[in-house]
């Protein structure tokens, strides 16, 4: 059974595993078969997942146990997800890109005029 995260900045592997509901071992697993799930560790070779990591193995383990993926099913479809969440989504103007350069023009001109008459 999944828990609410707690608010830390660091996690280490059994923490994660229990928020999880899974085993510490799945994890070490995940982190092999999944490029995207590679937590940080410390001096002494310690994992320290950080809330990013813990919300991609919830997302893993909802693509695996729930929606019934494959391993290599999974893999692709964060794969597609994560390229399409890359994408940002800026509407373009390209009117109002072209005044907003006039605009600009005239300010930097006018101030350009101040700098001269001084």
């Amino acid at each position: 059974m999944d828990q609410p995260i707690p608010e830390k900045l660091f996690f280490k592997i059994g923490e994660v595993a229990e928020i999880a509901g899974v085993e510490q071992h799945v994890l070490r697993y995940w982190e092999d078969e999944f490029d995207v799930l590679k937590p940080s560790k410390n001096r002494s070779g310690q994992r320290l997942y950080q809330r990013k990591d813990i919300d991609l193995v919830l997302e893993i383990k909802r693509l695996l146990y729930t929606e019934l993926y494959t391993v290599a099913g999974a893999r692709k479809k964060l794969k597609e997800t994560r390229k399409s969440a890359l994408q940002l989504e800026i509407p373009f103007d390209r009117d109002r890109l072209v005044e907003f350069k006039k605009k600009m023009k005239r300010d930097l001109e006018s101030l350009l005029k101040l700098l001269d008459n001084s």
